[in-house]
């Protein structure tokens, strides 16, 4: 999708706009979408991204404050995990198995939300969404130098295996390749992981 913003813009109008028209009709933005229905077999909000990607680099064949609504609706849902996410600030382990992959995601796709309320100047928004953003810091377990999936009462869930796909917060992936998964502020993260020496070395690994 951050190609054809670049190359074919008619075509990213065209994208965006079938996402609205889900939401219209079928009350949220689609997820993953396959064969005109539905199938929920992704997770995040990935919608998002690509509406506000397309609006900030001035592709605006759609209805900016329409394309917000939805996304805001998206995001505030009760289902996959967003109830707790919006009650703890990250998706408690023993809430949803894929804890740690949802809080990583649904975190991305809020700082993107933030984006598109701050170039729509909706400060009254653009808080609430910015906080949401950070979950990241909640689940980062400094001792280890993981993200890892906290219980509701915050204790991280053990036995913790790094490198385990079973039973740790993950959806296809694990600590070492979710753990890394900050786009939207790598150098928070590499604050958090005690500098670029160590950052580093992490990466190396």
């Amino acid at each position: 999708h951050p190609l054809m913003t670049i190359i074919d813009t008619k075509r990213t109008n065209d994208y965006v706009n079938t996402f609205l028209s889900h939401y219209k009709y079928g009350g949220l933005l689609p997820v993953w979408e396959l064969n005109a229905n539905e199938t929920f077999c992704m997770i995040g909000y990935h919608s998002v991204p690509v509406i506000v990607d397309a609006w900030v680099k001035g592709i605006k064949g759609f209805d900016g404050k329409y394309a917000f609504e939805a996304m805001k609706h998206s995001s505030n849902l009760n289902h996959l995990g967003l109830e707790a996410y919006r009650k703890y600030g990250h998706i408690p382990g023993d809430k949803e198995p894929e804890s740690i992959s949802k809080t990583l995601e649904y975190a991305y796709d809020d700082y993107c939300i933030n984006q598109m309320a701050l170039k729509l100047d909706k400060p009254d928004i653009t808080q609430e969404y910015k906080t949401r953003s950070e979950a990241y810091k909640l689940i980062f377990d400094k001792s280890t130098g993981f993200m890892r999936a906290k219980k509701s009462d915050g204790s991280f869930v053990i036995p913790f295996d790094p490198l385990s796909t079973e039973k740790q917060g993950f959806i296809e992936g694990n600590a070492w390749n979710y753990s890394l998964y900050v786009p939207h502020n790598p150098a928070h993260m590499i604050e958090l992981m005690g500098g670029k020496k160590p950052f580093i070395q992490h990466l190396d690994s």
